[in-house]
């Protein structure tokens, strides 16, 4: 892994564990964007990893949302603000195509970015005493990082537009009613508890990981005939592989398959 300013990056157990590290809050200024780009591609090209956790350094956030200073310093230049937002764009982006599963571990607030950040993921455990939301109206703005796109998808389009058009910030509680996060756990055990889960996953097959991602991914935005083939395709070649056949045959000799990813 390369060396960063504003990340803390290691791997273990074949989960890349990747903590945002720009104090005081965690906020994404265009370095820590690149940054975030630059571990996930890196993550993404390791065959060592078969996992990703992003989670925030410190106890105060996991991302409290853009740099305001540098949006701020931005301001009359609609190029330089479009370009600004479409490279956050581009991150969620690939964050959410990624083939190696991607968990956001929150354990502190996740505001404006970091929430954007956070829905890109394709899980999220939660700490109790997290905090959510998407608090632009309250700047004259709106989101731009994916947040009026991917929240609506989560949690329903009558929710996404109370929380956008009040900024209202929600518990960790109400954030799992509403399926916003998958878990609460204590707050000292958000790591842990998205490691446990990483781990599970690690376990099976890299090729169908992949592969169930891209049929969930390809899927929400088609027509269900579509979509229904772009996993015909899928299951199809993976019927092919080494994997495949591994696991059917450790089924039926009712022991724990040895996976290689091929």
């Amino acid at each position: 892994m390369a060396d960063y300013q504003n990340l803390k990056v290691g791997v273990q157990d074949r989960i890349a564990v990747i903590a945002i590290d720009h104090p005081p809050a965690n906020a994404f200024d265009q370095r820590t964007l690149d940054e975030l780009g630059a571990a996930v591609d890196d993550a993404n090209g390791n065959p060592d990893v078969k996992a990703i956790i992003v989670t925030g350094a410190g106890q105060f956030a996991f991302v409290a949302g853009a740099d305001i200073k540098e949006i701020k310093a931005l301001e009359g230049n609609q190029d330089a603000i479009r370009a600004y937002m479409q490279k956050g764009q581009t991150l969620f982006n690939k964050i959410e195509a990624s083939p190696k599963p991607v968990i956001a571990a929150i354990n502190a607030v996740a505001l404006g970015g970091g929430l954007e950040l956070a829905l890109a993921c394709h899980m999220r455990v939660a700490g109790d005493k997290a905090r959510f939301g998407l608090p632009e109206i309250n700047l004259g703005i709106m989101p731009g990082w994916g947040g009026t796109q991917r929240l609506q998808r989560v949690v329903g389009k009558s929710k996404a537009i109370e929380m956008i058009l009040t900024g209202d910030i929600l518990n960790a509680q109400e954030a799992y009613r509403i399926n916003l996060v998958n878990k609460v756990v204590p707050a000292t055990a958000v790591v842990k508890e998205a490691m446990g889960l990483a781990k599970k996953i690690t376990e099976k097959g890299g090729v169908a990981i992949a592969k169930a991602l891209e049929a969930i991914n390809a899927g929400s935005d088609l027509p269900l005939e579509q979509g229904l083939t772009v996993e015909l395709d899928g299951i199809t070649g993976l019927a092919m592989t080494n994997d495949a056949r591994e696991g059917i045959l450790a089924f039926i000799e009712k022991r724990r398959a040895n996976f290689t990813d091929s």
